[in-house]
């Protein structure tokens, strides 16, 4: 038998690879997606595309049904890393497959 806790909370899209679920922000694993305007520090390489399209995207995938959140850490910025999953997509997937985020392995 699993023991586990079900919390409920209204998903939010941060940007295209970021949610809220209440006050915890969720980073989705293995991915990344184009930084929001003014969130590219310099010297970084930042994913090309539109930051406002891939942010919509996630935000419509969260809107199909429940999500799954398989909390696996924490980054360094002390948000949750997670696979999260709305009727069985699992979510990274889905944004990389419709070109919203790239693949990143070393995140996994």
């Amino acid at each position: 038998m699993i023991a586990g806790v079900l919390l409920a909370c209204t998903l939010i899209a941060i940007d295209g690879d970021t949610l809220r679920c209440g006050r915890e922000r969720i980073r989705l694993l293995g991915i990344d997606a184009p930084e929001m305007p003014g969130h590219c520090r310099r010297g970084r390489r930042c994913v090309k595309g539109d930051p406002v399209a891939s942010k919509a995207a996630l935000a419509a995938a969260i809107a199909r049904g429940p999500a799954l959140i398989e909390r696996r850490g924490r980054d360094h910025y002390g948000r949750t890393l997670a696979r999260v999953r709305v009727n069985g997509v699992d979510l990274s997937g889905y944004l990389v497959q419709s070109g919203m985020a790239v693949r990143v392995a070393r995140w996994e």
